[in-house]
This record gives C-alpha cells, structure tokens and sequence, in this order.
C-alpha cells in the first residue's frame, strides 16, 4: 500500500459518459445501479448524470469535473478538424482530474471506463486497490482499424477522428494496468483476446435492458405499403448505415421506408448519409427511439465493430426482430430465423437478402418480434446487475 495509508470503505467509477441517455449513458447508468446501495458510498467521477432519478441513488457522491476547452477553443483552432486529438485532449484532462481525486479520496475499490481510467489505474496499483475496466467496444486497435479503413474506402481521407494512434496507446495501457476487464459479448471478449489480452482477465456481462420503459405497443401499425424499417445509433462509419443505404437501393426504393433515429457524427459521414440517401425514402433525426422501434416492422444495425449494440435489446423488447451483423456483440441475442437474422458485416447484398427475406416473410415479423421480447426477458431474468456486483467484489489486485 502506497506509503502506508489506509483507504476509506467505498468505491470510485470514473466515466466520460454522462449517465443517462445514449449508449454510453445508458450504459454508465447500469453501471450506477449495480455498484450504488446502502452502506459504502460509491464516488462517481465524471459528468453530472442526463436523468435526474440518478442524482438520487442512495450512497451516491457525485465529483463534476472543470471544463477543460472554451467552445471558442474547439471552433477556431485545429480542433475543429482533429477530433480525435480534442478527445484525447478532454479523456487526459479528465483523466488527471480524477486521479487527483482519488489521492484525496482514496477509495478501496476502483471500476474505470477505457480512455478516462488510465491515471486512476496507475494511482490504483500504487496504492495496492484492486481496479477493474469497462470496454464498451472490441480492442481499440481493432476499433481503430474499422475507421481508418472506412474513412479511407468512402471518401478517401485519412482517419482524424478518435481513436488517434495515440489513444490506442493509451487504451492498451489501460488494458494492462487493470486487475480485470468487463466486456458485454463474447464477440468483444474473443477480440480483446485476438489483440493479445490475457483470456483469464476478460469476464462476459451483459448489459440489461429497461423492459418496462422498452415494451411492443398495443397495437403496430398494419403491415401495408413498403416495409417500414428503422435504424438507431449514431450515424458514423463504424456503425455501418452507408451499407445499409446501398441494400434498401438494392432492394428497391418503394419496397422499404427507413425510419433513422440518431445524429449524423463527422464531416465525412454527413457527406456520406446525404449522397447514399438520394431517391430513397429515408427519415432521419435525433430523439428517443421508443415511437420509431413501436411502428416499425424491423430493426437492422450493420455494425462494422461493435462490442455489443444496446439498441438491438432495445428494439427486440420492443417485440421486433432484428437485422445484425456479424461484427456485433448482440448477434450473440439473435437465433437466426426466428428472432431475426445474422449476416457478414459490411456486405449490401447480405443485407439487401435479409430485407427480401423479411418481405417474403411479412406476415410472420410479428411473430418473431414476439419471441425476440421473450429472448430478452430470458437475458433480463438472469439479473446482469447483480453478476457484476459479484463479480466486481471478486476483483483482487
């Protein structure tokens, strides 16, 4: 133990993400629920929480850190373009901050994102505190490879966003400071095997899905016109929407009406979205999904990488069947042909046969959206939250 002080009962988790709303908010959210309760506190280092009914969770103590860049800063300097600098920037900010807290704090367990966690976790094997990381995606290195491959195929550009290179350093590091690493699938777990992290050290918990606030509508619209289809995510290339775009054509504009919840990310995919959108019927904004997932017929995500994709268990509590790739983590939730199907990611076509296979199969959507609620409510009653309490608890240095 560093210096031969003593640690304060309670945990500190150190998250980038706001908890909340999105993916990652959701995301640190259930990480909340299932580290917070009666007796030690749990110190949250990071954002302020999206959902009010956070900042109350018994023996929660909330640190905000400072601002770290004006908004003038990000406009009018190189920033504006280096994105993946600025996020590296604001992850090592972050990331110092905490640190310092937790020298004062000095908690007796420590539970970190990837990107933010790497200050902490080299203060946590000073001090002898057993540490463990999220990793909400596959490896960073894989992560990374996804974009710079993608960017370049579909605009010719190289890749300025996160991860830079020197994030994935970081990252790995990370990796390696941890005692334990959590992932959401076994797909996110056989890739950070496949980049070198010791199988032993990667534990599988899922994430859980809200059935009460995630449920089918009474009623779904009639199954009548061209096939409504919905998308929700963020719209960059790692996600995989331009390949999606390329099937519905494929499939044939009047067949499909698209239905896109979700903000277009950087330049490049916001150049991308409104050139492969031409001629189709395709609506698309931010905002909650739970309207769009209740009168749609069909869910796709065409990850390229993605550790898990919150959205599918989403939209399968919605009572629809789903369209994944292969490259994400929640195919592992889909039992192909009758909750819906699995196809080799980045591949129109594959897509494209799926939706011709869902027309062909109109009349049994709801079938199969009725079983893929029960899918979930099967994942659900396995109660995630507590196996990562047990597991964390388990943690040792």
């Amino acid at each position: 133990m560093h210096g031969g002080s003593t640690h304060t009962p309670g945990t500190a988790l150190v998250s980038g993400a706001a908890a909340g709303a999105g993916g990652m908010g959701v995301h640190a959210a259930s990480l909340l629920r299932a580290l917070s309760g009666p007796g030690a506190p749990l110190h949250v280092l990071g954002p302020p929480p999206t959902d009010a009914r956070l900042a109350s969770l018994p023996g929660v103590v909330w640190h905000t850190p400072p601002r770290s860049l004006l908004a003038a800063v990000r406009r009018w300097t190189p920033y504006r373009w280096l994105t993946g600098a600025l996020q590296l920037h604001l992850d090592e900010h972050l990331g110092q901050w905490a640190a310092a807290r937790l020298e004062h704090l000095r908690p007796s367990r420590l539970y970190t994102f990837t990107q933010v966690g790497l200050e902490s976790l080299e203060w946590a094997r000073r001090a002898g505190v057993p540490c463990a990381v999220d990793n909400p995606n596959g490896h960073i290195a894989g992560f990374r490879d996804v974009y710079v491959r993608e960017t370049w195929r579909q605009a010719l550009r190289p890749h300025l966003g996160h991860p830079t290179p020197a994030a994935v350093r970081r990252i790995q590091r990370e990796y390696a400071l941890a005692n334990a690493i959590r992932v959401s699938s076994p797909w996110s777990r056989d890739s950070l095997v496949r980049h070198g992290v010791p199988e032993g050290k990667v534990t599988v918990i899922e994430l859980p899905i809200d059935l009460e606030r995630f449920q089918p509508p009474p009623t779904r619209p009639a199954a009548e016109g061209p096939l409504r289809v919905c998308f929700a995510g963020s719209l960059d290339v790692r996600k995989g929407f331009h390949h999606l775009l390329r099937a519905v054509r494929q499939v044939g504009a009047g067949r499909v009406q698209l239905h896109i919840v979700g903000a277009t990310g950087d330049r490049v995919s916001r150049r991308l979205f409104q050139r492969e959108r031409q001629g189709l019927q395709v609506e698309a904004m931010p905002g909650d999904p739970r309207p769009v997932y209740q009168r749609s017929e069909l869910f796709v995500l065409p990850s390229l990488e993605d550790g898990f994709g919150l959205v599918v268990g989403e939209a399968m509590a919605c009572g629809l069947p789903v369209v994944v790739t292969d490259q994400c983590g929640a195919a592992a939730w889909v039992e192909p042909g009758r909750t819906g199907w699995v196809v080799p990611a980045g591949q129109p076509h594959a897509l494209a046969s799926a939706l011709e296979d869902a027309l062909r199969r109109r009349a049994e959507l709801p079938h199969m959206g009725a079983r893929a609620r029960a899918a979930v409510e099967a994942h659900v009653a396995a109660d995630p939250l507590a196996r990562l309490r047990t597991w964390f608890e388990s943690v040792t240095p």
